[in-house]
């Protein structure tokens, strides 16, 4: 993949994300508290299961902008990569990662074996807890 078209790409992926999360910040939903954003619904008017609707859906949203934010964060790596000439490099094992695996997640930082080793390890780590 030539570096131009891999920085069009992180630009454009930048710049949906970056979107995407101010939406949220648009809709005041991290400026807010749960407790704050449930305070409107009087207990004597809603039902509990409204309350429990409200409360799921706001850690909905709240887990959707993490994962939002987590990939924000890989793109602006991966163009740093780029700018420093280490894109494309494991950060593992120093190998060349696989253009195919580039190309279907230009902002990955591990090949596809050191992938799956953080992954088993974090599964792993997951149990023991």
């Amino acid at each position: 993949m030539q570096s131009d078209d891999v920085r069009a790409r992180l630009d454009q992926e930048h710049a949906r994300l970056q979107g995407l999360r101010e939406d949220f910040v648009q809709e005041g939903l991290t400026s807010e508290s749960e407790q704050e954003s449930l305070a409107e619904l009087s207990s004597v008017d809603q039902h509990q299961a409204d309350t429990g609707t409200e409360t799921f859906n706001r850690e909905r949203d709240m887990s959707i902008l993490e994962s939002l934010e987590a990939e924000l964060t890989d793109v602006e790596h991966a163009l740093r990569r780029l700018d420093e000439g280490t894109y494309g490099t494991c950060e593992a094992c120093g190998r060349q990662i696989d253009g195919a695996r580039l190309e279907a997640m230009p902002a990955t930082r591990f090949c596809l074996e050191d992938q799956a080793a953080a992954e088993q390890e974090a599964r792993v780590a997951g149990r023991d807890q």
